[in-house]
């Protein structure tokens, strides 16, 4: 696995001592307590009673995987909080519906209200869903390193060896994976694009002679079939990206902040949790998926995706943290590739105060265990 380039951060910080305080706060009595029904463990409240019952009257929150339960970065959190209690924990009712993988077609049905959160896969998309008309908003980011790789077969030793070849995608042309391309002088022109399904033995029957993946998925997938590849990654060419979005829309987190803040209290714990206990995290979603759930490949996914997450994560940041000197950077991409007219203005697109509202120094704000 490569190591990402370094790249120039900017954390946009928002009165750390206001979090601080505030977080102190939170954390205090619990808001309630009763005895436990004999099939669920007893989970006591992390927060104040005014709080629980504030994300209480908020009612059932919905959350949209990005693609079913695979074992992701800002999905497989989702699946552990609620697992181990620490959406029961700050006093939330969370539901978790499975994604189709159309993470646009999810920021719609959060846009409109109909799902409170969704993940997306990288904040272009939050962009291209904004310059569409779709009002979300992104207030986590996990990887500041793009999850798009391309695959190409061993014989293929530069870029430039793809032109006149077939190039297979999964609907479109992952926007770091032409900027990689573009960047190294191939001339796109000459790359006949056709869609493909998610079996990558279109690689090695030849039926395509490159193919966009994610790079927690497909190489794994090929390594298991014994077949030989090549694989290309965008931050090789100073390519910027990013993966494990989490989105909102605008009027559900100004309504309520302590639900947004807290659903994200509850994540990070998680993941926290999960990158020390990952085998027992994906055995959570396994449960939840009906049938044909390949737990060896998902602790892979998730293994590969929280090392990136961990090797592209600022020091003393939280897991999640935005910055939008790389989000401007990404977008620059969306604007030379011709899927935005224009950079659009970031800020009101991004909101990292609800992450930082819930952690300390780097560290997600919960009691001493």
């Amino acid at each position: 696995m490569s190591t990402p380039t370094a790249n120039p951060r900017r954390l946009l910080l928002r009165s750390a001592a206001a979090a601080t305080t505030a977080s102190a706060v939170l954390l205090v009595s619990a808001c309630g307590s009763g005895e436990a029904e004999d099939s669920e463990p007893e989970v006591a409240a992390v927060i104040d009673e005014e709080r629980c019952q504030t994300n209480r009257d908020a009612g059932t929150i919905t959350y949209i995987t990005g693609y079913q339960y695979q074992a992701s970065v800002s999905i497989l959190e989702a699946v552990a909080a609620d697992a181990l209690g620490y959406f029961e924990a700050v006093c939330l009712d969370v539901e978790i519906q499975p994604g189709t993988g159309d993470t646009i077609g999810n920021a719609q049905t959060v846009a409109a209200g109909t799902a409170q959160l969704t993940s997306m896969g990288s904040e272009a998309e939050i962009l291209m869903a904004n310059d569409a008309d779709i009002d979300v908003i992104g207030v986590a980011t996990y990887g500041h390193v793009p999850i798009a790789t391309l695959l190409t077969g061993t014989d293929v030793e530069e870029l430039s060896d793809l032109e006149g070849a077939t190039l297979g995608h999964k609907g479109n042309m992952p926007a770091p994976l032409e900027a990689m391309l573009v960047s190294d002088g191939v001339d796109m022109d000459s790359i006949e694009q056709v869609e493909v399904g998610y079996d990558p033995s279109v690689l090695p029957r030849d039926q395509v002679q490159a193919l966009t993946g994610f790079r927690s998925n497909e190489p794994f997938l090929l390594s298991d079939m014994e077949e030989e590849y090549n694989e290309w990654l965008p931050e090789d060419y100073g390519v910027v990206g990013s993966f494990g979005v989490m989105a909102t829309n605008h009027d559900f987190a100004d309504e309520n902040p302590t639900v947004v803040e807290d659903v994200l209290r509850a994540m990070s714990r998680a993941f926290d949790h999960c990158v020390d206990n990952g085998e027992e995290c994906v055995e959570f979603a396994a449960e939840l998926s009906e049938s044909g759930y390949d737990v060896e490949h998902n602790l892979r996914v998730w293994n590969a995706e929280h090392e990136l997450v961990t090797a592209s994560t600022q020091e003393s940041s939280p897991a999640g943290y935005i910055d939008l000197t790389l989000t401007e950077a990404e977008g620059q991409t969306l604007v030379d590739n011709g899927q935005l007219d224009e950079m659009p203005d970031l800020e009101p697109l991004f909101d990292p105060r609800y992450l930082e509202a819930v952690h300390v120094a780097g560290d997600v704000a919960w009691p001493a265990e």
